[in-house]
């Protein structure tokens, strides 16, 4: 018996054998006390900078405010989304949700995939790899805007570079119109999206790759395992968590992309996205209320696609 005891409370903290049951509960309810005395700064500016501009957001969304008269404005509870002019029963809101989804989940996919192969390339010894490192990041260091307009002025149809090089090579009889062209702008649109955030999910990647032990390849190599099982059964599995939130964090840019979209193609209905759609409504239409509305769906659209996607990672790790 005496040995039992011993063994239980040989890994338990110092003084802990000594404290009752109404001891340890005070103890931990005065840590739970600390802790949010020390978040609750954090909380208030996140209230301050977040949480006012969406109540506000939301409550222009239960009026018809309009950008020319707002002192004006009526309650008209949720006639900005059911009404019979609700934005859930506009055809053009919804041709935006799908053309959003489908930039997202294309352009995270292939950054992902292209992002893997890149810091793959970088992790190996190199003279060059301190260079090349600093070269792959210059499209990421692009300001968005700056990046959306150089492409658009090489993709031009008529003194663009892209169709004078494609015309030289005898790929095409006539040039294209790449931003103009309603079949042609979304892939155009993607391609450019994945050149400039690429190098983003490289170096996340990278950062993990940095990480994995050199045990586990050297184990390997002397085993004599294969180098693509190495990579299936060692490498991915212990970067895989810092992908994860590496694509997360880019679905979220992806799923409120404005900046490249409206700089190429402004609000062309084959490439609009929600946001460009809320702030048509806002802006061009200056229908704060419509708007507002417009906007709160996108926040709560974003919101799911989150929480779904992070429910099936958590489920995941707790299968494994």
């Amino acid at each position: 018996m005496v040995n039992e005891s011993s063994s239980l409370t040989a890994g338990a903290p110092p003084g802990a054998a000594g404290r009752s049951d109404g001891e340890s509960s005070s103890i931990g309810r005065t840590r739970r006390r600390q802790a949010w005395l020390l978040v609750l700064p954090m909380l208030a500016v996140l209230a301050a900078i977040a949480g006012w501009p969406l109540a506000r957001t939301l409550w222009f969304s239960l009026s018809d405010a309009q950008l020319s008269d707002m002192a004006s404005r009526q309650f008209v509870g949720l006639a900005n989304y059911v009404g019979e002019t609700g934005v859930l029963r506009d055809p053009e809101w919804w041709n935006a949700v799908g053309n959003t989804l489908q930039f997202a989940l294309v352009s995270v996919a292939l950054e992902t995939v292209l992002g893997l192969g890149v810091a793959l390339l970088l992790n190996h010894p190199s003279r060059l790899r301190t260079l090349l490192r600093a070269a792959v990041l210059v499209p990421w260091a692009i300001p968005t805007v700056v990046s959306a307009k150089m492409w658009t002025w090489m993709l031009h149809d008529q003194f663009g570079v892209i169709n004078a090089l494609l015309l030289s090579a005898g790929l095409i009889d006539h040039p294209l119109a790449f931003t103009a062209d309603p079949d042609l702008a979304f892939p155009t649109i993607l391609l450019v999206d994945v050149w400039k955030t690429t190098p983003f999910m490289a170096l996340l990647i990278l950062a993990a790759l940095q990480m994995v032990p050199g045990d586990c390849y050297e184990a390997a190599r002397v085993d004599g395992v294969p180098r693509w099982r190495v990579f299936f059964r060692v490498t991915l599995p212990l970067i895989l968590p810092a992908v994860m939130v590496a694509m997360i964090f880019r679905a979220l840019d992806a799923l409120r992309v404005f900046d490249l979209i409206y700089v190429m193609t402004s609000n062309s209905s084959a490439t609009k996205s929600m946001s460009i759609y809320v702030r048509e409504q806002m802006i061009d239409f200056q229908q704060v209320g419509y708007g507002s509305a417009s906007a709160i769906l996108l926040v709560m659209i974003i919101a799911l696609v989150v929480g779904c996607w992070l429910t099936f990672n958590r489920v995941r790790m707790e299968g494994k």
